[in-house]
């Protein structure tokens, strides 16, 4: 019953938010989003611990309305993701203000791939759509199964909508990571959302302080494939989304594969938070990030994800392990 609800929320929304004039709908993501840290559940006492970490300086009436001007963005990203597809190319193009184009355009140019990855910022479809309409590069990504079946591919419907290839993480017969390294040979562009991963496989970095896992696929299909990898930030700035395409990470010298993942994956952490640090409320973290918030053992963890699972966060996810 819980999941014929979310779908049919998610359907309702892509059916009727695209018809309501703009102003209503913003005005609608923020009683939404007051509403909703108001109730102070689960994913908002989870941003704000989140959020701590950021501006640990902050005092608890400071960190209540980062957590509110966060829940404000994380819904705007909703209410903009429900109307993308009826925006034109001069609405998406007008939406956006990019520094560091030239990066990805050298790499493209180049031939040898590149790969986009960011944190959970701002909105990555409407970036997504912009690469593809403004720059002209069509993209891979990945996402993972969300629960229903048929909301996945509503998702994915969605996202294939706006130019993208959109891979399964789970469930199908292809070689997820071997896909992405041929369309990187092929010298075209992935973009992949790589700030979590919990899982056994998530490389440790130290961010904010504090140790978190992320996930090995954007260094890994760098190193193995020769491909540009470049950090991206996303943030809000008025009613345009900006976002800052930062040089390709150098793959390190003189060590062997596995310090090097680790070596460029920290690199990429220390990208994204620096630019988090710049814009906290735009960082749309609701669930558990840094190893200190995980169950101690291996089957409370497990337990505690499949508890705290939302589908509009999953639905973000894009992340090779």
């Amino acid at each position: 019953m819980r999941e014929k609800l979310v779908e049919s929320g998610y359907a309702a929304g892509w059916a009727v938010l695209k018809l309501l004039p703009e102003p209503v709908v913003g005005v609608l993501g923020d009683r939404i989003a007051d509403v909703t840290w108001r109730r102070r559940g689960r994913g908002v006492l989870q941003l704000e611990k989140n959020l701590a970490r950021v501006r640990p300086e902050a005092s608890p009436a400071e960190l209540g309305e980062l957590s509110r001007a966060g829940m404000r963005s994380y819904l705007r990203y909703w209410m903009e993701s429900f109307r993308l597809p009826v925006w034109n190319d001069r609405k998406i193009a007008d939406r956006m203000r990019v520094d560091g184009i030239e990066h990805l355009v050298a790499a493209m140019e180049s031939g040898r791939g590149a790969i986009i990855a960011l944190p959970h910022m701002g909105n990555w479809d409407l970036a997504g759509a912009w690469v593809v309409r403004h720059l002209g590069f069509n993209f891979t990504t990945v996402a993972e199964r969300l629960k229903p079946e048929s909301l996945f591919d509503r998702f994915v419907a969605y996202r294939e909508g706006l130019g993208m290839e959109v891979l399964a993480l789970t469930g199908s017969d292809i070689s997820v990571i071997g896909t992405l390294a041929r369309r990187l040979r092929q010298g075209k562009l992935i973009c992949l959302v790589g700030d979590r991963d919990l899982s056994a496989a998530g490389l440790p970095v130290e961010f904010f302080g504090e140790t978190t896992r992320m996930p090995a696929g954007p260094a890994a299909l760098a190193q193995r494939t020769g491909a540009a990898l470049m950090p991206v930030t996303l943030w809000y700035e008025g009613p345009v989304l900006r976002g800052r395409i930062n040089p390709p990470i150098e793959v390190p010298t003189g060590l062997d594969r596995s310090a090097v993942n680790v070596a460029m994956t920290q690199r990429m952490a220390d990208i994204w938070a620096a630019g988090i640090a710049e814009h906290p409320q735009d960082w749309h973290m609701l669930q558990r990030f840094w190893v200190a918030d995980l169950p101690s053992t291996p089957v409370a963890q497990a337990a505690a994800d499949e508890k705290s699972a939302d589908s509009t966060s999953d639905a973000r996810q894009g992340e090779p392990r």
